[in-house]
């Protein structure tokens, strides 16, 4: 799992090109995956919805321009990054580390979490933290990158670990944010596993969702 330490000093030194890099170098999938969050939360019709590691903001302000009945809080434990969000106009955002939050439990209907469980040094722990402060009956969504399991894995392999890094350092300025990123996709729990964790954790009816052949995948779950 990724030093806590690097994945700040990482995510500092991109925060200004943060967006621009993830658009590029997922060819614009991303937002596609994010747009398929929102229409999963509109679902749920939560009151209050927690983005954890919300970054520049991208899934919070997503969520909150579709859904703008939903009071959204974005809190990440990189400032730079957070203070991006409020420039793009995230307005209620606060600085804390996800496995440890400051918010009473049992606060929120629903927590999501895109592209941001993978960096964090416990991935247990962090989960049972969101469910401390979901609600009975609340919902967590989870969206990162996997590791396909089919003929697609060797392609996208190359391309994790020798393509993107380079392109991640000519768009951002930074050659070296990226080169963990390979490494830190191929360790996360995916699939079954991950929703073995999810269980063990405490969370019920846990499913998964495999987009694009398997490069990333959206998990689900209920308190």
């Amino acid at each position: 799992m990724p030093d806590p330490a690097y994945v700040h000093a990482a995510f500092s030194s991109i925060a200004e090109r943060y967006v621009t890099a993830n658009h590029i170098l997922s060819m614009g999938t991303d937002i596609m995956w994010r747009a398929r969050v929102v229409q999963m939360v509109a679902e749920w019709k939560p009151a209050n919805l927690l983005d954890i590691a919300t970054g520049t903001g991208d899934l919070a302000l997503a969520i909150k321009r579709a859904l703008p009945e939903i009071e959204v809080l974005g809190t990440d434990f990189c400032r730079p990054m957070l203070d991006v969000a409020v420039r793009r106009g995230l307005t209620h955002v606060l600085e804390a580390d996800a496995m440890n939050l400051p918010l009473e439990s049992a606060s929120y209907e629903a927590a999501t979490v895109a592209f941001g469980l993978r960096n964090m040094a416990d991935y247990g722990k962090a989960l049972c933290e969101f469910r401390r402060v979901l609600k009975p009956g609340g919902h967590l969504l989870v969206l990162d990158f996997s590791m396909p399991e089919n003929i697609f894995a060797a392609p996208y392999r190359l391309y994790l670990h020798h393509v993107l890094p380079r392109i991640a350092g000519w768009v951002t300025g930074n050659s070296g944010a990226y080169d963990y990123l390979g490494d830190s996709i191929e360790a996360f729990p995916r699939g079954e596993s991950f929703l073995q964790l999810l269980r063990r954790c405490g969370y019920k009816n846990p499913s998964a969702l495999p987009l694009c052949m398997g490069i990333a995948s959206i998990y689900t779950a209920e308190v």
